[in-house]
């Protein structure tokens, strides 16, 4: 499993046209499924992005989680994060999870974050206008993988 984590000021995704999800401050999470990815990767990838301390305390360090500043998550399915660019121009998808079972595993994510904070999403396999303020701008990729490669 790959994230992409970034800290905004808003998010937005449309499809043809229509706002599916919106979000204020908070952070914009593009998920990236990947085969053999199990209910142990979501889990621990969940916890870690509801407490990830990126946003900045009193003294402007980054001391406070998503939770503390009581933001709010949008979030992106992309499978595009489980590409691997390693010989030549075109990115290899062959290690993304088929579309079925991607698409269960990116849904009971998102319910682990919500059990604890407002989440937005986008929709799964549609093509999506995302549009976000990055605030910082503050960026961070997160893998986790339990499984043998």
């Amino acid at each position: 499993m790959r994230v992409v984590v970034q800290r905004v000021d808003r998010a937005d995704v449309a499809v043809d046209g229509a706002v599916v999800g919106k979000i204020g401050k908070g952070l914009l999470v593009y998920v990236g499924i990947e085969k053999g990815d199990t209910e142990k990767e979501l889990a621990f990838m969940a916890e870690k992005i509801l407490n990830l301390r990126i946003f900045p305390d009193k003294e402007y360090k980054m001391n406070l989680s998503v939770k503390d500043v009581a933001g709010a998550i949008l979030s992106i399915s992309q499978f595009t994060l489980a590409s691997y660019i390693k010989k030549g121009r075109r990115p290899d998808f062959t290690n993304a999870e088929d579309p079925g079972s991607a698409e269960a595993l990116y849904e009971k994510f998102n319910e682990l974050l919500a059990s604890e904070i407002q989440v937005e999403k986008g929709v799964f396999g549609a093509m999506m206008a995302v549009e976000s303020g990055n605030n910082g701008p503050v960026t961070f990729i997160i893998e986790k993988k339990y499984h043998q490669e």
